[in-house]
Order: structure tokens, then C-alpha cells, then sequence
């Protein structure tokens, strides 16, 4: 039922938008009664149950007596004996009953712990082969400096699928340098990024930050170079400064964290939108940010992500949501922070790319086509027809 009220509070701009207010009140309500149903079949089964205890305890104090005391006047036991022996009766009927109430919890408790542990049972590090690597600072490469990033062959398969969503894939990014991911829906780019992080396991030998195997970094000294801001923001229910300040290492308030706040949301163009709320910062966003526009959600990410100050930087499609005027806006001020970085960004405009040191297109989960974007247009191919296709919508749309 929690489960039921969740999803439609979730979604509920798509539940208004397709007019189902009363299917999703019916389903709330189907959701009752089967509640309601099962917990009347555990009153039914309680509500005899004691009764049926008591039944028990009487018959069983009821035998005792016809049989003890045909004994006692037939002289096989004497009266203590059976006095005794009643005693000892009554003084097991209770530990008895509390067996069975702990036999009942301990069945409840591991229905509850099986489930737990689908969770817990899963591996957070690699099994076998896993190494603390230490990272030893060389002068310009790595330490405060932007990381090298390689990916070498690297071929990858989600469990449940069976065919590859990347195959054989190999490039290298050089220290503070821009690399963008283009190709259709499907290609692979965001299944790439994910990768990086070890939000899902990569093949061990097949991505590398300065040399070193992601697969025997720990996930902390791993994740706590890159700033990611996924394909779809994630806002919790927070202040606005709150959700930024999400990976800071001191709280939402101080002085220090409200500054790099604040210059974070400026690079990412979202300081206007925010000092036009009456609260500022402290403006309350709502569960998963249903307050805010599809674009602030995507600043806001953004923000987040720059306000960690990462070595590398994983934009997945994060300027999908803006304008044109905003996504040219908020590039030209992201420009500063790329070259310290290593930066990997996904996007599905070209205008998005234009302007990175190398461009990549991928397709059907291959790596077919590389360079930057005026080689890439000279090449005519796949690129390049997506460039032209891209520019006839933009004419289309302004006539």
C-alpha cells in the first residue's frame, strides 16, 4: 500500500497530465482492501487462536484429574505425587506459550532478513584480485592535477541482455582534456559513463584513471575524484542549497559551504532562477524536486557536481532540459572549469560538443567514428549527417 501511494506521489505530474486522478484512486483503493482482507485473515486466525489456548489448557487440567485421580484412589501414585505433577504442569504452560510466540517472531524475522539480504548479499567490491591502491602523487599527472583516463578494449554486457551494449570499445583522454559521446538512442554513451564510476562492474583490464585499474581502486578513493550528473537529476526532499551542498564535507549553512554553493550555482546558471524565490537557497524543493522545471533540476546536478571540485567531470545528456540560449550560457561559463578537469560529457545536440578537444560517435555499442567536430563534418559520416539533420530542424523551427 506505501509502495501504491509512493509511485503515484511520484509521478504524479504524469497522472495529472493524462487525466487518471480516479485510476490511481481506485488502485489506492484495491490496495486498502487487500490490506484490509489480509489483516482480517490474521484477526480470523488470532481470535481462535486463544480461545482454542485456553480450550487446550482446560482439557489438558481436566485429563490430569480424571487420570491422577483414578491413580491416587488406586494407589499407584500417592497425593503428593500428583500434587506435585500438577504443579510442574502449570508452571510449563507459560514456557511453552513463549516458545511458541518466539518460534512465530524468529519466522517473521527471517522473512524480513531474507529480504535484507538480497540487498547485503550483493558484492560492493570485487571478490577476487582486490588491492588497496594508494595513490602516489607524479608531478602534473596526478594528486590536485586533472587524471588520465584509458579505456582499453573494454566490452560489456548487463546481465539480463544477451547481446553487448558496448563491444570492443578503446581511447584514451588525455589530462584536462574535453571529450564529448554522441550517437542514437541506444549506442551506448550513458552505459560508458556509468562504467566509469563502477555504478555498474566493468571487465577488470579495461578502464584505467593514470595507469591504474579502476577495479582495484576502493569505490570511495574511486568516486571521490569524479562529480556525476546522471541522465535523470535525482533532487531530495531538501532546500535548494541543501541538495548542492549534497556531497560537501561540511552541512548546508556554514559559511564556507553556503560560498562554494553559490559560485557552483553560478557557474551553472542557476543563481537567477534561485534569487527569484522568496526563501533563496533555503527554498524547499520537494520530494525528487517537483518544484522546480525539468532545467533547474539539470543546473542544479550540475551544480552539485562542480561544487565537489572533481578531478573528472561525467555530464550524461545534462543539458537536455534548457534552452539553447541557457545551454550556450552555461557551456561558455563551464569552460573555465573543464580545463582543469578531465571532462566526459553525453549529448545528443551537437551544438552541446562542438567545442570539445575530441568528439566520439558510437553506434550499436562500437566506437566508429573520432575527432573534432570540423574533421568529423569534413569526414561525412555518421557525425556529420547527425549535424545535418540537427541544422534543418533548427531552420525549420525558426521559420
Amino acid at each position: 500500500m506505501s509502495a501504491v501511494v509512493q509511485e503515484a506521489l511520484a509521478g504524479v505530474r504524469v497522472v495529472r497530465a493524462y487525466r487518471q486522478e480516479s485510476t490511481e484512486i481506485e488502485r489506492f483503493r484495491r490496495s486498502n482492501d487487500l490490506y484490509v482482507e489480509r489483516n482480517r485473515g490474521l484477526i480470523t486466525l488470532q481470535s481462535a487462536f486463544y480461545p482454542s489456548l485456553t480450550l487446550c489448557f482446560g482439557l489438558s487440567t481436566l485429563v490430569v484429574l480424571w487420570v491422577g485421580g483414578r491413580d491416587v484412589m488406586a494407589r499407584r501414585i500417592t497425593l503428593g505425587e500428583f500434587v506435585a505433577f500438577s504443579r510442574y504442569l502449570v508452571m510449563l504452560s507459560w514456557p511453552m506459550i513463549a516458545f511458541g510466540w518466539v518460534i512465530n517472531s524468529v519466522q517473521r524475522g527471517v522473512a524480513s532478513w531474507e529480504r535484507m539480504l538480497e540487498v547485503l548479499d550483493v558484492p560492493t567490491t570485487p571478490g577476487v584480485g582486490f588491492r588497496t591502491v594508494e595513490r602516489k602523487p607524479t608531478p602534473g599527472v596526478v594528486g590536485l592535477q586533472a587524471p588520465r583516463i584509458e579505456i582499453r578494449h573494454l566490452t560489456f554486457r548487463y546481465p539480463e541482455s544477451t547481446s553487448d551494449a558496448l563491444e570492443d570499445v578503446s581511447f584514451d583522454v588525455a589530462p584536462g582534456q574535453t571529450v564529448a559521446i554522441v550517437g542514437a538512442t541506444g549506442s551506448g554513451k550513458s552505459t560508458l559513463l556509468s562504467l566509469l564510476p563502477r555504478l555498474h562492474e566493468p571487465p577488470a583490464g579495461s578502464i584505467f584513471i593514470d595507469g591504474i585499474d579502476i577495479c582495484e581502486m576502493p569505490f570511495a578513493s574511486l568516486r571521490r575524484l569524479m562529480g556525476v550528473v546522471p541522465q535523470e537529476p535525482f533532487l531530495f526532499s531538501e532546500t535548494i542549497g541543501g541538495n548542492i551542498a549534497f556531497g560537501l564535507e561540511q552541512p548546508w549553512g556554514s559559511d564556507a559551504t553556503r560560498a562554494t554553493v553559490t559560485r557552483a550555482a553560478s557557474l551553472a546558471g542557476l543563481d537567477a532562477d534561485v534569487t527569484a524565490f522568496a526563501r533563496g537557497y533555503d527554498t524547499m524543493v520537494g520530494e525528487r524536486g517537483i518544484t522546480l522545471s525539468g532545467g533547474q533540476k539539470q543546473r542544479a546536478a550540475i551544480a552539485r557536481a562542480i561544487a565537489l571540485d572533481p578531478r573528472i567531470l561525467l555530464l550524461d545528456d545534462a543539458l537536455s532540459s534548457v534552452d539553447t540560449a541557457t545551454e550556450e550560457a552555461i557551456l561558455r561559463q563551464l569552460r573555465a572549469v573543464r580545463q582543469s578537469r578531465t571532462c566526459l560529457i553525453v549529448a545528443h545536440r551537437v551544438s552541446t560538443v562542438r567545442d570539445a578537444d575530441r568528439i566520439l560517435v558510437l553506434q550499436g555499442g562500437r566506437l566508429v567514428e573520432g575527432g573534432t567536430h570540423d574533421e568529423l563534418v569534413a569526414l561525412g559520416g555518421v557525425y556529420a549527417g547527425m549535424h545535418r539533420r540537427q541544422l534543418l530542424e533548427e531552420e525549420i523551427a525558426a521559420s
